[in-house]
């Protein structure tokens, strides 16, 4: 269906293959050796382009990665007690200057990261002190905030917003002290870094909700009452057919208010000078603004996992590489969810006004005419045989990169 996305996922491929050569140095370290494999193994997406970043950042946002998803973790898992669970995240950061600490929690590789965790600390210690601080100092605050919410309910938008600062805005505000640190970049107004991680955390909310509502033994919450109970009494009935047409205007305004943040994400990645690092920020943030798109209006939120397909995906790696790509593609995905508005839904106006402000910066900034459509395709034919060529031969390379 989409053959133009056929040579940047097999490029994909062969770069991630590339990138496993590249850490393959630290395998004579067992810590640096499980910090990467893990990381390949929690999050395929991040990891590729964290190892694209440069050597002296690479191995400091590894371990960052690493310590807030292991404290996720804690968050995550409900099969233990609240009691358990607070004072852990709540002195989590004090745990890097212990090489014997770890904690069971979690499933799989999380699992994994939880009961190895003396690798993780073991890399730690080994990073400039000036990162060390960093990363202790939004490991605390993220560990009492996550604490707190694991006794209160989200209620109000205050408390979202709140939230969503907590598992992912001092993320954003992390990072952007690392690049200063790094003297790559000027440090980034608070506010700007902070929109980076809220607005990444507000769509991973909205894609959740099935998973969250159906966890076990207790279901998790984060989508705010002050939304949902415009249309339903209770949150978990939006997952039945008779509730659909509620779901989806309340799926609208959830929606509506992640776009909140889309214009200081924009206004942080335009003022990025490294390449790396821009590539490193603008990625994720593409991919989550197509996401975004594909969830507005769209019922199937509640019944299975929406996700954009690994094709695009890999073009939008493959090609993002200008803030005009930038301000294109979010234009593109703007224009998708703005022909899916329907003028009868509550949120119509807010959601169109929104979005005309995206649009109209992406308009302003007078690169549009420079953009790689990653969204519409102009080709009206392809030779079918040669992309099956291309294919295996391409496969074939790939395949013989695992020879020794």
């Amino acid at each position: 269906m989409h053959p133009d996305e056929l040579y940047p996922l097999v490029k994909l491929m062969l770069m991630a293959k590339r990138v496993e050569k590249k850490t393959s140095v630290w395998l004579s370290q067992p810590h640096w050796a499980f910090c990467y494999a893990t990381l390949r193994k929690v999050s395929r997406s991040f990891a590729l382009v964290i190892q694209q970043l440069p050597s002296d950042l690479r191995n400091v946002v590894c371990v960052y990665y690493l310590v807030l998803r292991a404290l996720d973790t804690v968050e995550d898992d409900t099969s233990l007690a609240i009691e358990v669970r607070v004072p852990i995240l709540r002195n989590f950061y004090c745990n890097f200057y212990d090489p014997q600490w770890h904690f069971s929690c979690g499933t799989k590789a999380f699992k994994a990261l939880m009961d190895q965790f003396h690798h993780v600390s073991t890399a730690f210690l080994e990073l400039d002190s000036n990162y060390q601080e960093v990363i202790k100092d939004i490991t605390k605050r993220m560990g009492e905030g996550m604490a707190k919410f694991l006794c209160k309910e989200v209620e109000t938008i205050d408390d979202y917003n709140e939230y969503s600062f907590y598992a992912s805005g001092l993320c954003g505000l992390g990072l952007s002290k690392f690049f200063y640190v790094s003297g790559r970049e000027d440090l980034a107004p608070e506010s700007i870094s902070i929109s980076m991680g809220l607005f990444l955390q507000k769509i991973s909310i909205i894609r959740d909700y099935l998973e969250d509502i159906n966890d076990v033994p207790k279901c998790r919450m984060f989508w705010p009452r002050q939304i949902w109970s415009k249309y339903v009494n209770k949150l978990e009935d939006f997952k039945y057919e008779e509730n659909s047409v509620k779901a989806v205007q309340c799926l609208n305004e959830m929606v509506t208010n992640a776009l909140l943040y889309v214009e200081d994400c924009l206004t942080s990645m335009s003022s990025l000078r490294d390449p790396a690092i821009f590539q490193f920020c603008a990625i994720p943030q593409i991919i989550n603004m197509g996401n975004l798109s594909m969830y507005y209006n769209n019922v199937e939120i509640f019944k299975g996992v929406v996700e954009m397909r690994r094709g695009l995906s890999a073009k939008i790696i493959d090609q993002t590489r200008t803030m005009a790509d930038v301000y294109g593609a979010f234009y593109d995905f703007c224009c998708i969810m703005e022909s899916k508005v329907d003028r009868d839904d509550p949120n119509a106006t807010s959601t169109l006004k929104r979005l005309e402000a995206v649009l109209k910066t992406c308009r302003d900034s007078g690169t549009l005419n420079q953009r790689k459509s990653y969204t519409f395709s102009h080709q009206t034919s392809y030779n079918i045989p040669v992309l099956i060529l291309f294919f295996f031969i391409m496969m074939a390379i790939l395949l013989s990169t695992k020879k020794p």
